[in-house]
């Protein structure tokens, strides 16, 4: 995963000044930064480690009843693991191939984030403006800012639980994005400003203030911002009409149906690969692959996107993620902080995916499963699993290995997938 990019502050910035060159001949001095992540050592990481990994990767397949994965372990000072593992769905035999393209589901929050604090810093909207200057039809916001909206402090809840059986049994449906977060702003409102709430109709709301801000799609504001200056070239938020995830070739997502007498058919999951991106617009729609997101969550984890030193820092005043959180467990700025590593996870119908890194460092670990119905905690488990297998790896020759820990180790998030598990390996 190499990224050594010198590049205008913006996609926009390089296209007028191509266009100022061509009329007068002349160069620009607009201001420029380098992305230099740390080296990464070529070759594969030592095969009794990513004999750990693939197991641990297995054990979460069987678990959340996916029949594929795809994984991206970096580890700068020693090597890299990058695989598909499985086959497409229960009944296909073709491969899952490390180039499938997924949907990243709540990795998208830290792509609005950057859209947020891109125009901020260029002046164009202000962290602090009320939501209600943006978004109508949401009056009682009039205290929250989108700021608010980016921490996940507004108080607003979530749609999610409301609105799943909406989306499995009808992919291609496309919403309207204040439609999808009517189900979050109709819950009891919880405290805001100083406590962290998992909120997917914030981040909706957040995409359609940018728009409204703009005058362009979020679309078009996720690759100016985001993927086209980090040459995210298979990263996009696709099109509202139902369509398959690109480029391809796709990885097939697919869910389980209830079986009689409660609990999930783990022999007849359903295919839901192809759905339309308004499930989850700027809170969870995104399409990426796994180099491009390991990529995205090393730079992203860095604030490759920003100036040095730009203020305010975008992840220095976390909250607790929970009630009873551990300490190390915090969230802000569209993103979990996780020991030292930065990053999120999530589920859209299909897929459930996490991608975390170390600013410090750069080790990263990315993963996606192909079937949601266990939702997004197994995600996040086997990526602090693949984290912590992967941080004792041994630096290569001539590599220093740095300090660097985590907080909880591979087998406790072993046992939190085993303990989530909703399917269970078939009979030998």
């Amino acid at each position: 995963m190499h990224l050594r990019s010198s590049r205008r502050l913006r996609a926009a910035v390089v296209g007028a000044t191509a266009l100022i060159v061509a009329l007068t001949g002349c160069t620009s001095s607009a201001p420029e930064f380098t992305y230099d992540p740390p080296q990464q050592v070529s070759g594969q990481l030592p095969d009794d480690l990513t004999g750990q990994l693939q197991a641990a990767v297995e054990q979460a397949m069987t678990a959340t009843g996916s029949s594929g994965a795809i994984v991206g372990v970096w580890v700068p000072w020693s090597g890299e693991w990058v695989t598909g593992l499985g086959t497409q769905a229960k009944g296909d035999e073709t491969k899952v191939t490390k180039d499938m393209s997924f949907r990243i589901a709540d990795v998208t929050r830290l792509m609005t984030c950057d859209v947020l604090y891109g125009m901020a810093d260029d002046g164009k909207v202000k962290l602090d403006a009320p939501v209600t200057k943006y978004v109508s039809g949401v009056a009682d916001l009039s205290d929250i800012t989108l700021l608010d909206l980016c921490n996940g402090t507004s108080g607003v809840g979530s749609s999610e639980a409301a609105v799943k059986p909406y989306l499995l049994n009808a992919p291609d449906r496309v919403w309207a994005p204040l439609q999808l977060a009517s189900f979050g702003l109709g819950q009891q409102r919880g405290p805001a400003h100083t406590a962290y709430r998992d909120s997917d109709a914030g981040y909706l709301m957040l995409g359609m203030a940018l728009e409204r801000v703009s005058g362009e799609s979020a679309a078009q504001l996720i690759s100016q911002y985001v993927t086209t200056p980090l040459g995210l070239t298979s990263t996009s938020l696709p099109g509202a009409a139902g369509a398959v995830p690109k480029p391809a070739p796709a990885l097939k997502g697919a869910y389980l149906p209830v079986a009689e007498g409660g609990g999930y058919d783990c022999a007849k999951p359903v295919d839901i690969t192809e759905s339309s991106s308004s499930i989850g617009y700027t809170d969870s729609g995104v399409v990426s692959t796994i180099d491009d997101l390991g990529r995205y969550a090393q730079a992203e984890a860095r604030q490759a996107l920003r100036a040095k030193d730009a203020k305010p820092a975008r992840f220095a005043s976390p909250l607790p993620a929970a009630a009873g959180a551990p300490a190390w467990y915090q969230a802000t700025g569209g993103a979990y902080l996780v020991g030292s590593m930065i990053g999120q996870h999530g589920w859209v119908p299909g897929y459930a995916t996490a991608a975390y890194s170390d600013p410090a460092t750069g080790f990263t670990v990315a993963v996606t499963l192909n079937d949601s119905s266990a939702g997004s905690g197994p995600a996040a488990y086997l990526a602090w699993e693949l984290a912590a297998i992967a941080s004792k790896a041994p630096a290569a020759q001539g590599q220093t290995a740095p300090q660097f820990g985590l907080p909880f180790t591979a087998e406790q998030y072993a046992k939190q997938i085993a303990d989530a598990a909703i399917c269970q390996a078939p009979a030998q």
